[in-house]
């Protein structure tokens, strides 16, 4: 039997994803609605636009407060400092669902790692690599709100992203997380997506950086995708109303 592609049709108003009150996004340019400008004389120039972004237009679509807890240039090294600096660790800043879309920078950062660099006992021993900083994220927002799904995000087929190794590991790494850890899921655009080759450029680029009709493809394909694993997994998902609340029904899966 040939496996369905959840993204053949997109929902538009955010499907299950609505069951979500407060989303926080924790990525680079990509994940803050980047706009590209470019100067007659050839100089680009690089701006966050959040109210492009697709987390923003999952926002509009759902209802949902979102959070973009991200920036252009982003990498989960330096997401710590970032997050420290901007009080994003803050309580007034807890999410019942987060989604971690970083790795492109971290491409020219360090290497990948693996799995075993993370010491899930205590994250101030992780490794030094893209594995460690990104599964510290994870362990630290997981300190914070034990109870918040967690949705990690692959990168789609780019043919000019380059480091083909990095981009099979990162996909590698975010399935071996999400099997590890409870509540945690993949939003593979690696496998679901389509190719971002030149045709795909045409429609949804704006230079190097996604346009506006991008990100809100974006969005769709994010919000489709969480519908899909929503609805495969209901028992997971019944009583995220209690997220960040003392209560929680003995009963079901929690």
């Amino acid at each position: 039997m040939i496996e369905k592609n959840p993204l053949d049709t997109l929902v538009s108003d955010g499907g299950f994803c609505g069951i979500f009150r407060t989303i926080g996004c924790i990525g680079d340019s990509l994940s803050s609605g980047e706009l590209e400008s470019l100067t007659p004389d050839g100089q680009p120039g690089y701006h966050d636009y959040y109210e492009y972004s697709w987390g923003q237009y999952i926002a509009r679509a759902t209802g949902a407060k979102v959070y973009n807890f991200s920036r252009g240039g982003m990498s989960a090294m330096e997401y710590h400092t970032f997050a420290e600096e901007n009080g994003f660790w803050g309580d007034d800043c807890l999410c019942q669902c987060y989604i971690l879309a970083l790795g492109v920078n971290d491409r020219h950062v360090g290497p990948i790692g693996t799995i075993d660099d993370i010491d899930f006992d205590d994250y101030n021993n992780n490794a030094e690599t893209f594995a460690g900083y990104y599964g510290k994220i994870i362990q630290r927002l997981r300190e914070k709100q034990p109870k918040a799904r967690i949705f990690l995000m692959t990168m789609p087929r780019d043919d000019r992203l380059g480091f083909p190794e990095f981009t099979s590991g990162h996909t590698k790494l975010l399935h071996e997380l999400a099997d590890r850890l409870p509540f945690t899921y993949v939003l593979d655009l690696n496998k679901y997506a389509p190719d971002y080759d030149e045709e795909f450029r045409k429609k949804y680029y704006l230079g190097g950086h996604l346009s506006p009709a991008g990100y809100l493809l974006t969005a769709r394909m994010v919000m489709t995708l969480m519908d899909h694993i929503i609805q495969e997994n209901m028992d997971d998902f019944k009583q995220v109303g209690f997220i960040g609340t003392p209560y929680y029904n003995c009963n079901e899966k929690w």
